[in-house]
């Protein structure tokens, strides 16, 4: 049984010493698709030759061993959990460890030494990112990760619709009250194409992105559309990036890693 260390108190910066940018992936609102760009995200990073582990610390919705293709509960060595490497990126969920027929039903400081536990309980080793999943919302999960570890910067996973934008508004501000640079935003579903005549539609409407990139003065980082192979990537285990390096959606997230890669290592020279 793994020991829960005790929560941090507001400035601590040590739990991820090895860990040279910390990538935190949010959104304040559900069902946008923040695990599908954390996931595709992770593994266009691996890409460009870092070192990246993916760490889902969605504790009550994990997906990310479902996205990444494993079902099998990781090793221990000295005492720790060694990570699962798929697709070059090493990355830990829940979903791992958790019998996937009970639901998770803890309150908030539990899922905040969850996730601490999985910085310090886990055999990371020397990263060049570690991409984190949050879960929705602007409460526990967020405010752990801030105090326990130096982030990096943020990225904001949204949808074009207004509801959508207000609850970005929401976790810019708590990200910029809490220090953590926001290196932009990830327009999702910003059409729908289809897979037979490529003809989009836009059923959320448009601008979301461009909307908030202006009203923040953020980096619109990319859009990606509703597109089959997002989808089935993710279903399969072998996301978009992987399973159709060439389509435009994959390049799209290469571009964005690349992005955010640029931005992290001028914030550091």
């Amino acid at each position: 049984m793994l020991n829960v260390p005790p929560i941090r108190p507001a400035g601590y910066r040590n739990l991820l010493p090895n860990v040279r940018s910390v990538l935190a992936v949010a959104s304040c609102k559900g069902g946008v698709g923040k695990s599908t760009v954390s996931a595709n995200l992770s593994v266009a990073l691996a890409g460009t030759g870092a070192t990246v582990g993916l760490l889902d610390a969605d504790i009550y919705g994990p997906s990310i061993h479902i996205m990444m293709g494993v079902n099998t509960p990781p090793p221990m060595a000295d005492g720790k959990i060694v990570p699962t490497s798929r697709h070059g990126v090493r990355f830990m969920s829940i979903g791992l460890i958790a019998n996937e027929q009970t639901p998770v039903v803890w309150r908030g400081p539990l899922v905040g030494q969850m996730i601490q536990k999985f910085m310090v309980e886990v055999a990371w080793g020397p990263l060049d990112f570690l991409v984190i999943d949050l879960p929705p919302g602007t409460g526990d999960a967020s405010l752990t990760l801030v105090s326990s570890a130096s982030v990096s910067g943020a990225v904001i996973v949204t949808t074009p619709q207004d509801v959508a934008l207000e609850d970005v508004r929401r976790g810019v501000e708590m990200f910029r009250k809490l220090n953590v640079p926001i290196l932009g935003v990830v327009e999702n579903m910003s059409a729908f194409v289809c897979p037979c005549c490529g003809e989009r539609t836009e059923i959320f409407g448009r601008g979301g992105g461009d909307d908030i990139s202006r009203r923040f003065g953020v980096p619109l980082l990319g859009r990606l559309p509703i597109h089959p192979a997002i989808r089935e990537g993710g279903d399969e285990g072998r996301p978009v990036v992987i399973s159709a390096p060439d389509s435009e959606e994959a390049g799209t997230f290469r571009q964005m890693a690349q992005g955010i890669r640029d931005q992290v290592l001028t914030k550091k020279t």
